[in-house]
Order: C-alpha cells, then structure tokens, then sequence
C-alpha cells in the first residue's frame, strides 16, 4: 500500500475511479467525477491535499480538499476548507484505505494550521476522525435550515481558538454546482453504465 500526492498521469484513472464508487449512490448516476475535473483547474482547489492510495501499483482511493467561503451575518467574508470527494474503489470498500487516506491527508491538514475542515457526508462514518455537528459552533451550509439540525455538514476543529461561535453560512467553491446536460456530455467519454434509481438515494 502506498500513499502519495495525485500527478497528472493519475487524472483519467481517478476520474474513471470516483465515476465508479459514486454511481448511482446518492443519485441515478454521478457528477462527482465531473467535480473532480473541473476541480484541478479552479483557484479553490488545493492541489497540495490531493492524495490517491495505491495496492499492487493500482489507485484504490482518492481524495481532495478545496476551499469555500464562510460568510458571517457583519459582512465578514473568509477562506474555509472543506474536504472532498473522497473516493474508494468498491472491491476495496470497508478495508480500512478511506480511513488511512483521511488521517494522512488531516494530519497534513493540521501542520499547515488550518484552524478547521468542513466535510459533508455521513456523520457515521466521519465521526470517527473527530467531526462534529458544524451547527454546534453556530457555523452552516448554504441551503439548510439553520433552525434545524444539519447532521451531515460537519467539522474538525484543530484551533479551538479561531472558532468565533458567530452565525457563518458556508458555500462550497462554485465548482461544486453542475448542470446535468454537462455532466452527461463529460460522460460520453467513459464506459457506458446504467443510471438506476433507488429507493436509498438523496
């Protein structure tokens, strides 16, 4: 098993592998691959946190972290990390390598005094690397109902310190938001998969 950063000669092969883990997850299909490539060429993209793990010189895995924008109700605009997609390849799911593959990437995260990390997924499974409900510290995603609980937007404090408990909306980097007609299109140069429906999707 290796760990390094993601060069040039990997972008097909990781984007063929995200394409594969998310398909017909969390919808028919998937854009997250799409994210993945258009990712590379944005300002919010941090290329130094972009790390695949390989097994028997084959990307298992692949992860990325760009940065979003936290807007606070006095006008106050800052930077904000947020970690993702995180990618494993299906027949090496629930081994361990998305767990290795984070911790590596937050301990990089940490040296670099990043004061936090926003994710947004399963809180189940994002527990476990220290993330927290965001709204406990007054901090939001753009689009949810800051009166409700928002389970899945999450965040790892590293400095206690910067966290100011004032009302933040964050956003993800304008990346994040595809047209599907894109998506499709970006498609038709990968290997034909059928888009199903299911019942455990968003």
């Amino acid at each position: 098993m290796n760990i390094r950063l993601e060069n040039e000669n990997d972008y097909l092969e990781v984007e063929k592998l995200v394409r594969n883990s998310f398909w017909n997850v969390y919808r028919p299909g998937a854009y997250e691959h799409y994210i993945v490539h258009n990712l590379r060429k944005d300002r919010s993209f941090m290329a130094k946190f972009a790390y695949v793990i390989e097994k028997d010189e084959k990307i298992i895995g692949h992860i990325n972290y760009s940065k979003g924008k936290i807007s606070y109700e006095n006008g106050e605009l800052t930077d904000a990390v947020v970690l993702g997609p995180l990618s494993i390849d299906r027949n090496h799911q629930n081994k361990g390598y998305g767990t290795k593959l984070v911790n590596y990437t937050l301990n990089l995260i940490e040296k670099e005094d990043i004061p936090f990390v926003f994710v947004i997924g399963d809180e189940n499974y994002y527990s476990r690397f220290g993330f927290e409900s965001a709204s406990k510290y007054n901090l939001f995603l753009k689009g949810c109902d800051i009166n409700d609980e928002c389970p899945f937007f999450m965040i790892r404090i590293f400095d206690p310190d910067k966290i100011t408990y004032k009302r933040g909306i964050f956003s993800n980097p304008e990346v994040f938001d595809v047209n599907q007609e894109d998506v499709d299109e970006f498609d038709e140069q990968f290997e034909f998969k059928r888009k199903i429906v299911h019942e455990n999707q968003l």
